[in-house]
């Protein structure tokens, strides 16, 4: 077999890495400084974004340290089964990989996940030492985000909280049967059981003894989860049940949905087509309005006749035109708790219009100076100088929202 070179592998595992969610890339053109004009590249082998708590982006160096892996976990590109390219970094490549791309400005941080080889206890060991050769021997003060494995030893998860910035363990199905349908040789108790040890671990690292010393951080980003959406038959509705369980047991900061991507010489267990993005992009609509905008899961479903989400107007929106007895609202005295209710109305907006308020009566044109989308808003809200008359009780009021119609090509 020949020897891969460093490059060959960071080829393979970093698009081995691709279809990981939790950390979000951003979508840009490919550009590059190849032709001696201008400075930089944006098509970094393996570099993806990722955003801070306070909105900052940040680059992160995402891999797989291999894609080798011992289970058969039907979805999954690198199953024991699946006929790609191997590869596998040494604990020294990836600690090499990491500061000489730091050093040269390409990456503020690490995401590090791994396929399975040898033992759960075997791998997690190697991740763990990649984290402490950064923090101990490199003194790498940047973010290190670890794909902890459920199965692996409880010390090995602790020290790795006590190195990362973030942990993040993968639910990997929407339910339980279907994780022992297509993951046979994963245990969604553990799952939840090592979840909830770092729960109590990061819990625990922020009570300061009775001396009042605090005990060491641990994994002070928190953790998250990423759920598969579209390998089998669950529909939103279970999709956000198991999310709103996952965030209140588990203090998560992020649940991910990963739409699910056909992969070569699949199970027959596996859809042929993957679902359309849009339903993605409608569960992370949903899954904002539980954790920010004070919405229960049984108000989103209620409108969702079999228990998916619409793809054709976002979930508030599908809410509002669901219940147009409660609009229109005069924004000059509602609550918050109605402002944030209304499409085209966002936490900051709504915050801006309380403060505001209290100085002037808002009109239509101060909700477009602070940023409320007028063009879904005005037919659910009162202003000075505005009503919507019948607008809001219309029979084509949803037909105005949805996108114009477009002719089909012949070829």
């Amino acid at each position: 077999m020949t020897r891969q070179t460093l490059d060959q592998k960071l080829a393979i595992l970093s698009d081995a890495a691709k279809y990981d969610a939790s950390c979000a890339s951003s979508g840009s053109t490919k550009r590059d400084s190849r032709d001696g004009k201008g400075l930089g590249s944006n098509e970094g082998t393996g570099i993806c974004h990722a955003y801070t708590p306070d909105g900052r982006c940040i680059s992160l160096l995402k891999i797989l340290m291999t894609n080798f892996c011992i289970y058969d976990c039907t979805y999954c590109v690198n199953r024991v089964s699946s006929n790609v390219p191997r590869a596998r970094f040494s604990v020294d490549e990836v600690v090499k990989l990491t500061i000489e791309f730091y050093r040269r400005n390409y990456i503020e941080g690490l995401f590090l996940s791994s396929g399975i080889i040898r033992s759960p206890d075997a791998t997690m060991s190697d991740m763990v030492q990649i984290a402490r050769k950064l923090r101990h021997e490199e003194n790498f003060r940047g973010y290190i985000h670890l794909k902890t494995i459920p199965d692996a030893a409880p010390e090995l998860i602790a020290e790795a909280g006590l190195l990362a910035d973030r942990l993040s363990i993968n639910v990997e199905m929407p339910s339980d049967a279907a994780v022992r349908e297509h993951a046979p040789e994963k245990d969604p108790g553990q799952i939840r059981k090592a979840m909830g040890d770092v729960r109590m671990r990061a819990d625990a690292a922020r009570e300061a003894s009775y001396t009042g010393r605090r005990p060491p951080r641990f994994a002070p980003a928190g953790q998250s989860t990423q759920m598969i959406i579209g390998a089998d038959g669950s529909n939103d509705a279970m999709v956000l049940r198991q999310s709103t369980r996952l965030y209140a047991s588990y203090k998560l900061k992020r649940v991910y949905y990963s739409a699910f991507s056909p992969i070569p010489d699949s199970s027959a267990k596996l859809p042929l087509i993957s679902p359309p993005l849009q339903r993605e992009h409608r569960l992370y609509q949903a899954d904002w309005l539980l954790r920010f905008y004070d919405f229960q899961l049984d108000e989103i479903t209620s409108v969702t006749p079999d228990g998916n989400l619409d793809l054709q107007v976002d979930p508030k929106l599908a809410w509002a035109l669901a219940h147009r007895e409660i609009f229109p609202v005069d924004v000059n005295r509602a609550s918050r708790e109605l402002l944030l209710r209304v499409p085209g109305f966002g936490v900051k907006t709504v915050t801006r219009m309380l403060s505001r308020r209290r100085h002037r009566m808002l009109r239509y044109e101060d909700l477009v100076r602070i940023g409320a989308s007028m063009k879904k808003a005005r037919a659910f809200v009162v202003a000075g100088g505005w009503t919507p008359g019948g607008l809001t009780d219309s029979a084509d009021l949803r037909a105005r929202f949805l996108p114009p119609p477009e002719q089909l090509a012949l070829f």
